[in-house]
């Protein structure tokens, strides 16, 4: 050993490693690095082939995790004091507003990213079975779209814990949506609410969801999902690199030279030339330390993100929650308004009888959408050579149509959160800022 190798450095050799060997052994013998393979394609690091979204949702949950439960040491979920120990975070702990704004903004933007991943992933492709041997993608599609919505459940649990306004009546408003499920309905709300209204069993409930059964389960998919994709061959742009390497090996000519076999020297190339490893070797890099180095760069950089705008963009804390003062218009969830509107478009009257939009809007059409994004992968029929390619010719179509069903729920979201007001008939933002009330 060098003198430069001291201690500091035997600790941190595996993570530094200075060969393509060094970097083999650091993943089999660090449990921590197991996680990342050997060697990696550079297509796959590129910032262009998957924005890393999963690498940011993962990141997102983690500092989730970390400000709440800093969080729970100080909030007390009881209906009577819970207004009061938020208002106490807000205003006296030290630091309290700082924390709670971090875990506000990192939960909608884990909304918003792990939606961009579904999204990434669908246009791309990379859903497609076609890869490794024993790869199974659609399986991983599948565990990402329950993770999607273990995403809404954990944020739409948090919602309520304020015990405002804003989260007594957008909770009030999201399970009278899923009350409109037929034959189940009204037991799921009451199995929600605990009783037939929001109260102290409604808070227990979102509490224990929100805090332990929920990220429980996050955790444990998640895990599946990273062991999924590893198994699965790592990104689907992984499987064109290997392709690519195979055709280039078939049309450049071996170089000249002597192989050497059992019956003695022959004029030709080696095997090692004449096959695709040699050109897959220069397509790949040791997966450390480019993941880690990569995958840490961009915690700190989320990490950033959620801290700057926790301290710009106060956290709101309404008034106490209310049962006798309704708000008009009562307005669920940003992420479940494009439900809302849609419940609300589709709530109409033909003759005297009046079609209730609340099962149309609220159940039929996102379960329709759901089961549809849970069957593609196997109804999808392009060619495995669209698999990890951006809008790829083959896929011109369905791409069209799902960026189209996700513009039209981008639209009505806005729609329900600009310009609904009283009674959720139309209005300009800028008409009137102050939500009108109603004593019930």
């Amino acid at each position: 050993m060098s003198g430069g190798d001291g201690f500091f450095a035997r600790l941190f050799r595996t993570w530094l490693p200075r060969t393509p060997r060094e970097s083999s052994e650091a993943v089999v013998r660090n449990i921590w690095l197991h996680a990342f393979p050997a060697r990696i394609t550079k297509r796959s690091l590129s910032w262009l082939a998957s924005g890393w979204l999963g690498t940011v949702s993962l990141h997102l949950f983690i500092i989730l995790s970390l400000t709440g439960v800093v969080l729970m040491f100080l909030y007390v979920p009881s209906v009577e004091r819970a207004y009061a120990s938020v208002k106490d975070i807000e205003f006296v702990v030290s630091f309290g507003s700082w924390i709670r704004g971090t875990h506000r903004i990192a939960a909608h933007l884990m909304v918003v990213v792990v939606v961009l991943h579904l999204v990434r992933v669908f246009l791309t492709g990379a859903y497609k079975k076609e890869g490794a041997p024993g790869a199974h993608r659609p399986l991983n599609w599948l565990v990402g779209l329950v993770l999607l919505v273990l995403t809404f459940a954990l944020s739409f649990t948090g919602y309520l814990l304020p015990w405002d306004q804003l989260a007594y009546w957008a909770v009030t408003v999201g399970t009278q949506i899923a009350a409109a499920a037929p034959l189940v309905g009204e037991e799921l709300r009451q199995l929600l609410l605990g009783g037939t209204v929001v109260g102290q069993p409604t808070l227990l409930r979102f509490y224990v969801l929100h805090c332990f059964a929920l990220p429980l389960l996050t955790v444990f998919l998640v895990a599946w999902h990273m062991w999924r994709i590893r198994k699965d061959g790592g990104l689907a742009v992984a499987d064109r690199v290997a392709d690519d390497a195979r055709e280039q090996a078939a049309i450049t000519p071996p170089p000249p030279g002597k192989t050497y076999t059992l019956m003695g020297a022959t004029q030709g190339g080696t095997v090692q030339a004449a096959s695709s490893t040699g050109q897959l070797e220069n397509a790949t890099t040791p997966g450390v330390p480019a993941i880690p180095r990569r995958s840490t760069a961009v915690f700190l950089a989320v990490l950033a993100l959620c801290s700057v705008l926790g301290l710009l963009l106060q956290a709101p804390l309404e008034e106490p929650a209310n049962p006798a003062v309704t708000p008009n218009p009562a307005k669920a969830p940003w992420y479940f308004l494009w439900l809302q509107e849609l419940v609300s478009i589709l709530t109409f009257r033909i003759g005297d009888f009046v079609v209730d939009g609340s099962f149309l809007g609220g159940i039929l059409v996102p379960g329709l959408l759901i089961g549809l994004l849970a069957a593609w992968p196997y109804l999808d029929k392009s060619p495995a050579a669209a698999a990890g390619i951006w809008f790829h010719p083959s896929r011109k179509v369905q791409n069209r149509v799902f960026l189209l069903l996700l513009f039209a729920c981008v639209v009505l979201t806005i729609i329900g959160t600009y310009f609904r007001g009283p009674y959720w008939a139309w209005t300009w933002p800028w008409a009137d800022a102050h939500p009108h009330t109603t004593l019930t």
